[in-house]
């Protein structure tokens, strides 16, 4: 039997095979394409390829969060059994989904005072989040308790990066995070953001390339900033919303400078990938220097 399970939202980027390799649960973060509910979960309905290409071709896609009753249902029946959880969650600076879980979890103790439920903010989204999941499968293959695992993962989650590109402007656009007129401007002049999620969770702006080659390489020299010289990857996950083949040529890019041990390419959520666009492509991995501290020194 599990120490203790582990869930996810599906802000995380897991493959099915995983998930059910390593017993995990998940919680469906809701979104809506052109209308049509999502809230099955990872690709059930809808292929990653068809996600994007269907964002490429004008539809439409919405996200929403896990609301509290959602996580009241499941705390309870985890309560009730007596069973610890970990629950790694999309970040509280990007989504409500956290608030909604604290809201649940002060419900549940009401009645269940000595539940085990440890709710980490994952402060980041995506493979940030799969690279927390992977710490917390290990730590409980180890042998460690939720409780001691929980206390290692808030440590972990400070360590560890995420910088991107998108190919489309307009996506930051309708997602808040940029105006219109520099959406429209940026992408006139072939301008391709590099961005990064902050150690608060928040999501920034670091620099601008032009055109996509230079942004590839800005985000190498991004990661070259924020490790030690002569630094080992041991995982390197390179998430991207429907562009392989430049994922693929990221990769071998990052080996040119880095010794990477392990590579993963993966498809990016639906929950992400709706506010980035199609043609986004990222690098995450873990540093030995904080990202707090990295910000303070670079100024971010």
């Amino acid at each position: 039997m599990k120490s203790f399970s582990i869930v996810v939202d599906t802000s995380c980027d897991l493959t099915p095979e995983f998930i059910k390799k390593h017993e995990l649960e998940v919680m469906p973060i809701p979104f809506v394409l052109d209308g049509e509910e999502h809230s099955e979960g990872y690709w059930q309905k809808i292929s990653g390829e068809d996600f994007y290409d269907a964002l490429k071709n004008g539809g439409v896609a919405k996200t929403s969060q896990i609301n509290p009753d959602s996580f009241v249902k499941d705390f309870t029946e985890h309560a009730k059994k007596e069973q610890d959880v970990i629950y790694i969650i999309l970040s509280a600076a990007l989504s409500a989904t956290y608030q909604s879980s604290q809201i649940a979890l002060a419900e549940v103790k009401e009645t269940y005072p000595d539940c085990n439920i440890y709710t980490i903010d994952s402060v980041s989204a995506t493979v940030i989040s799969t690279l927390l999941v992977m710490n917390a499968v290990k730590k409980r293959d180890e042998g460690f308790s939720a409780k001691e695992t929980a206390a290692f993962l808030e440590e972990k989650k400070n360590y560890m990066f995420g910088v991107f590109t998108v190919d489309d402007l307009m996506y930051l656009h309708r997602g808040g995070r940029l105006s219109k007129l520099s959406a429209i401007g940026g992408s006139v002049l072939g301008i391709k953001p590099i961005l990064s999620i902050n150690h608060d969770g928040s999501l920034s702006l670091k620099e601008k390339a032009r055109g996509r080659e230079n942004s590839l390489k800005a985000l190498i020299n991004y990661m070259e900033k924020s490790t030690e010289k002569g630094a080992v990857i041991e995982n390197l996950l390179i998430p991207h919303t429907n562009c392989e083949e430049e994922a693929k040529k990221l990769a071998e890019m990052v080996k040119e400078t880095f010794e990477v041990k392990n590579t993963e390419i993966i498809l990016m959520c639906p929950v992400v990938g709706a506010h980035v666009g199609p043609g986004t492509v990222a690098l995450v991995y873990e540093s030995n220097i904080p990202r707090e501290d990295f910000e303070k020194k670079n100024g971010y």
